[in-house]
């Protein structure tokens, strides 16, 4: 709507008229024998809120809803953090009164169900991985990379082993990788990726030696590709007495047919959100489970869940070498249980199907765009890839990020952009396993037609889209560090 020249639903003070009520609270004032605030803090002018009608307040913030672009209402090929689509059933599993209304300082009789769900789907991911325990306490795949970290600096506190201080890491690893590394106390070094886009296994041999903790790796890695050579990898790391971390953020692209334990891998994480299809973004919360061999297993943080011998289940506290708690009790309990939920309803061929569709869409839009765009390191892509968008810059200046925004003006949200820095104008994309074939023709024949247009000339368009938004381009730096929320 336009209201006194602007275009958009008014904010809410803009539609408050004296009066108006949506609510209705007892007065219970009067029942207060002592006030519940202290003199001293209490108000004494009533604050200024909005005042707006019911319907008025309701049709406000489903206008304002609208405005967000969310995967129920569109595609979203956000590569390597995939937004993907939600089973609502798995949301009303975990709002069932057993699940919802729980506290775990409860009676341990009160929450004997919610501790098996945790006991069983640990046993469940430890298959899946090839691991031997695993955590639930981390909130993020992020969270999970710090927990390892720790995990291993305390381990070789405790071998004596202070030397070790350098983390490798490749050069087309999530940014996160070095950011856990550095919290945790250690220097990073950069492994290249070779021209196949894999890690350089010969750089690497010289990167390895008595000072080394360990190596993280995504694997496949961030370009969509998998390193075929992961075993002589990881067994190279292991030679140098230090552990291998796989960056789980790309196990959808594996789930059901590969497992890191069987690659070589000390520890993996698990972004719920990708591979299990639990909710992401908006700061949470999240889940990024840890599962680790047996060698790290007595250093996971506590509270773990142990079966008794009676067949009943309790929070287990007691190791004498955990790096300690690092989440509240078991981590965010609502998103596990979603996680559960999904993969009871898939089962193993359910997960292979997950797997299996996720690669052959990515491959699918590859295909489709590749005539318009480099698609470099494209040989054995699997569940995303990574293209170029250089050659438009011949075209008045058009670059990645106008074709991200062009996009918005076809209903589809933007790949990754600019990442991994391997690439130059890289547009990253993953198409995950639930969307249908129309959809994936359309989202790549959009991006021919921007290819298209910027050839035809019309980079001004491109440059200044997207047109159909409330909005248009804004300075989004500025605007993440100076919010405004209000007018």
């Amino acid at each position: 709507m336009k209201v006194d020249g602007k275009t958009g639903p008014e904010t809410v003070f803009e539609l408050s008229r004296p009066g108006r009520r949506s609510w209705s609270l007892p007065d219970v004032a009067a029942e207060w024998e002592n006030p519940a605030v202290p003199d001293a803090f209490a108000r004494t002018t009533p604050p200024k809120l909005p005042e707006v009608s019911e319907g008025g307040l309701i049709r406000h913030y489903t206008q304002l809803s609208e405005r967000n672009f969310a995967i129920d209402n569109a595609f979203y090929p956000l590569g390597s953090c995939t937004m993907k689509y939600n089973p609502k059933v798995q949301d009303e599993l975990a709002a069932l009164a057993g699940f919802r209304d729980l506290h775990p300082d409860q009676p341990l009789a009160d929450i004997q169900g919610a501790l098996e769900l945790l006991w069983t789907f640990e046993r469940d991911l430890v298959e899946i991985t090839g691991m031997t325990a695993a955590t639930f306490c981390p909130a993020a795949g992020a969270h999970g990379e710090i927990t390892a970290l720790l995990m291993w600096r305390k381990h070789f506190r405790d071998m004596g082993d202070t030397a070790r201080d350098t983390v490798i890491i490749p050069d087309s690893a999530h940014g996160t990788n070095p950011a856990s590394v550095r919290l945790a106390g250690f220097k990073v070094a950069e492994v290249p990726s070779g021209p196949d886009g894999q890690v350089d296994v010969d750089a690497l041999k010289g990167l390895l030696g008595p000072h080394v903790v360990g190596l993280m790796i995504t694997n496949p890695n961030t370009l969509g590709v998998f390193e075929q050579r992961i075993q002589e990898i990881t067994k190279l790391v292991h030679d140098a007495g230090g552990f291998a971390y796989c960056d789980g953020a790309n196990l959808n692209a594996l789930v059901g047919r590969a497992r890191p334990g069987d690659m070589g891998f000390d520890v993996v994480h698990i972004n719920l959100h990708k591979t299990f299809s639990t909710p992401h973004g908006g700061g949470g919360p999240g889940a990024g489970p840890l599962c680790v061999d047996e060698a790290l297993e007595p250093y996971l943080p506590v509270p773990r869940v142990k079966r008794l011998g009676d067949g009943t289940f309790d929070w287990d506290h007691d190791h004498a070498r955990t790096i300690g708690p690092v989440h509240s009790f078991g981590g965010n309990f609502a998103v596990v249980v979603r996680a559960y939920a999904y993969l009871r309803r898939l089962g193993l061929e359910g997960l292979r199907r997950v797997s299996g569709m996720a690669v052959l869409n990515a491959n699918y839009v590859k295909k489709k765009v590749d005539a318009r765009y480099r698609v470099p390191y494209s040989e054995g892509t699997m569940h995303e890839f990574v293209a170029s968008g250089d050659f438009l810059r011949k075209f008045g200046g058009v670059r990645t990020f106008d074709v991200a925004k062009a996009l918005l003006d076809y209903g589809f949200h933007a790949p990754t952009v600019y990442f991994p820095l391997t690439v130059r104008e890289a547009l990253m994309v993953e198409p995950t396993e639930t969307e249908s074939k129309e959809t994936l023709d359309a989202f790549a024949e959009a991006l021919i037609e921007i290819a298209d247009a910027a050839e035809q000339g019309h980079a001004d368009e491109l440059r200044s889209a997207p047109h159909t938004l409330p909005v248009s381009r804004l300075d989004e730096a500025r605007a993440a560090r100076q919010l405004k929320l209000r007018a």
